[in-house]
């Protein structure tokens, strides 16, 4: 594409360099179209419009996606300036949102909260629920991602962190850990037996990634012996965190999934507790500018209590496991008693 410098560039509005930053981060039209919720044609025609304003190339176009020219480098940061100031006049403006025909005792507007895929789909909707019998004015839209949103950027206005946030201008309030295990069906187990040991995992069906993440590497880096998890050792592999909870729920195989959720299914056995551990410190986030916003401080309130109920009970259960006799064969017993049941239950 070429084009020839204004002397005098017309003025582009905010949504085309919007547009432009999200062709530049994702790369591609199909990615930005997902991350605005625009279709890309319409983002095409956003990037054209801005080229055609500014006079030069921002992208050029091939079949690994829409790649950035040195221009388009320049002006990234610029760009970033004017969606800061976007972002901090719109929590200004949303700072204000509670409405004047507000209930008493009530607010209204809409609240954007991001979490991951288990904890948004597995524990927030009971505590959503309860935010909306309590606020029925007030609308919640709930994103499922596993990406650290930024909130400076007016992503999203309260976030569920497994991090802890390390951004200024930040209101965090600390969840507690979330313990991760590995778990079965109890059904998995009575046909193919309770793993003694993290080797004897080699024999059995494991569920787990398909692309390595960053997280995934320390996890990884974690386990005795280390690297013991590859992509090749699964046998079901997905990147969706719920696909994987999906598997784990329907005996496909042994995976990972938090502690908390798996203990409020009967038919899910934990195995290995002792050879295997790892804490998510998490945490709940939003701009320090919706400290005074009425429909993000309930929220942000109702979602930190609800998640710290649903940490505090498994730390409560964790500790009575602690304080119980030892047994190396608690799990495999779990398992045999509840195949047992089962067999029973078909005969």
């Amino acid at each position: 594409m070429t084009l020839r410098a204004r002397t005098s560039p017309v003025e582009p509005g905010w949504d085309l360099y919007r547009s432009f930053l999200a062709v530049l981060r994702t790369g591609s039209l199909s990615g930005a179209a997902r991350d605005l919720g625009l279709t890309q044609p319409t983002l095409g025609r956003h990037v054209d419009a801005l080229e055609e304003a500014l006079g030069f190339a921002l992208f050029v176009r091939s079949q690994r996606g829409y790649l950035p020219t040195e221009a388009a480098r320049d002006l990234q940061p610029r760009a970033e300036a004017i969606e800061a100031a976007a972002a901090a006049l719109l929590r200004a403006a949303s700072s204000h949102g509670a409405g004047a025909d507000a209930l008493p005792g009530s607010v209204r507007g809409s609240v954007r909260v991001t979490a991951s895929e288990v904890i948004g789909a597995e524990v927030l909707p009971s505590i959503l629920a309860g935010l909306r019998r309590a606020h029925p004015g007030l609308t919640i839209e709930l994103v499922l991602s596993n990406r650290v949103d930024d909130l400076l950027q007016q992503a999203a206005d309260i976030a569920v962190r497994m991090l802890r946030p390390t951004q200024g201008a930040l209101v965090a309030s600390r969840i507690g850990d979330i313990e991760l295990g590995f778990h079965a069906h109890r059904d998995y187990l009575a046909r193919h037996g309770v793993p003694t040991s993290i080797e004897a995992l080699r024999d059995h069906t494991l569920v787990g990634f398909d692309r390595e993440t960053a997280f995934i590497r320390e996890f990884s880096a974690r386990m005795r012996p280390p690297r013991l998890l590859e992509r090749s050792a699964f046998g079901l592999r997905a990147d969706s965190d719920l696909a994987q909870l999906a598997a784990i729920r329907a005996g496909v195989g042994i995976g990972v999934c938090q502690v908390p959720l798996a203990r409020r299914d009967p038919r899910l056995v934990r195995v290995l507790p002792r050879a295997m551990a790892m804490k998510l410190d998490t945490w709940l986030v939003m701009h320090e500018d919706l400290r005074h916003s009425p429909r993000c401080s309930v929220a942000f309130a109702a979602i930190a209590a609800g998640l710290k109920r649903y940490v505090g009970r498994d730390a409560r259960l964790r500790r009575a496991d602690a304080d119980a006799p030892a047994d190396a064969d608690a799990p495999a017993g779990a398992a045999a008693r509840a195949g047992a049941a089962a067999r029973a239950a078909a005969a």
